[in-house]
């Protein structure tokens, strides 16, 4: 299934070539303010991962990673990664980091199974992702949204230099960032769909972050979204009562008129949660693969992590209708047929 949005009357505001020298910009400025928030340091990822290893980010359990043979290691087989959010806490625990000291990486993805391919959504994935470690005394919501307001500081800084660089943009991002629990977001806008919610939301505050993603609502019964049982803390209670020490931080998109998720994060399963969370998921058998050992064993630091789009990052700053005017993809025929009548130049 393919959807598009066409902005009534839209131009793009920079050339193609302008577009491409912007997008090197924000990058570097952007990856540069997020290291010095969060104290990371710049790390080499790997593109795909063992299968059988539970290294993989599974997502919400249904998408199939792509696979393939490498006959050169004991005809093993590969996945490309999804994410890394199980890979970097291996790797913190391997360089042996203390509290308050992270890592960043560069992290490209395939996932074939995105079935609506939109301004937004592509079969190809480029984010920051990122992993800090903690103390257990910070598994707290407080430390939480300190986290995130330090990601939207530096959101917001890259904003104001790509606008001053190029002076046709228009800062919009709000100064300050929201917070919300989804069962609070679920009672607020009893009448309407998750992503109905969060255009309502964002709409009105113009940048949000919704607390609680993966757990159950107690009103419908659903979660917001789906999160996997192994690496967010979706099912920990906070200091509210609430579940969940997770959640997404979305901006309302003035171009193409609803809220954009620019990140996805949270503080990572200790042991209690992540036995609690597979056993939700009826996933207990997980228990049985080297990465879900070595967090029983002890091997792993507790940590904070999350993804930052790149190319929506990139597509919200320079005001873009579509994310292939940010990256190159493959898109359905009608898709490139309507940006093209409509001067959205897809590379």
């Amino acid at each position: 299934m393919s959807s598009l949005y066409i902005p009534p009357g839209y131009q793009p505001l920079l050339d193609e070539l302008q577009t491409e020298d912007a997008i090197g910009k924000i990058k570097r400025h952007f990856q540069d303010n997020l290291a010095f928030e969060l104290n990371l340091r710049r790390v080499t990822a790997p593109l795909f991962v063992l299968q059988g290893t539970g290294i993989n980010d599974d997502l919400n359990g249904i998408e199939r990673p792509v696979s393939f043979e490498i006959p050169a290691i004991e005809k093993s087989r590969a996945e490309i990664v999804h994410s890394l959010a199980k890979w970097k806490r291996l790797k913190l625990g391997k360089l042996k980091a203390r509290p308050g000291e992270g890592i960043y990486t560069d992290m490209n993805a395939i996932r074939p199974d995105e079935e609506d391919l939109d301004n937004i959504h592509s079969i190809y994935v480029d984010q920051w992702d990122w992993e800090k470690v903690m103390r257990e005394n910070e598994r707290h919501t407080d430390y939480l949204k300190e986290t995130v307001r330090r990601i939207y500081y530096a959101i917001r800084r890259t904003e104001r230099y790509i606008c001053q660089d190029y002076p046709i943009l228009k800062p919009f991002l709000p100064e300050k960032i929201e917070f919300i629990h989804s069962e609070d977001l679920e009672k607020k806008y009893p009448g309407l769909s998750a992503k109905e919610r969060e255009d309502a939301i964002t709409k009105q505050h113009g940048a949000v972050f919704i607390i609680g993603i993966g757990a159950a609502l107690p009103m419908s019964g659903k979660p917001h979204d789906g999160r996997a049982p192994d690496y967010d803390d979706w099912s920990t209670p906070t200091q509210t009562g609430y579940r969940g020490l997770n959640g997404d931080l979305l901006v309302y998109n003035p171009i193409l008129q609803h809220a954009m998720e620019l990140s996805s994060m949270g503080i990572r399963v200790d042991k209690s949660a992540l036995l609690e969370q597979l056993k939700l998921r009826g996933e207990e058998k997980r228990l049985e693969l080297k990465w879900h050992k070595a967090l029983l064993d002890g091997e792993m630091p507790l940590t904070i992590g999350g993804g930052i789009g790149q190319s929506r990052l990139c597509m919200l700053y320079l005001q873009k209708a579509h994310i292939g005017e940010i990256q190159a993809s493959l898109w359905p025929v009608e898709i490139k047929r309507r940006c093209r009548e409509n001067h959205i130049p897809l590379l």
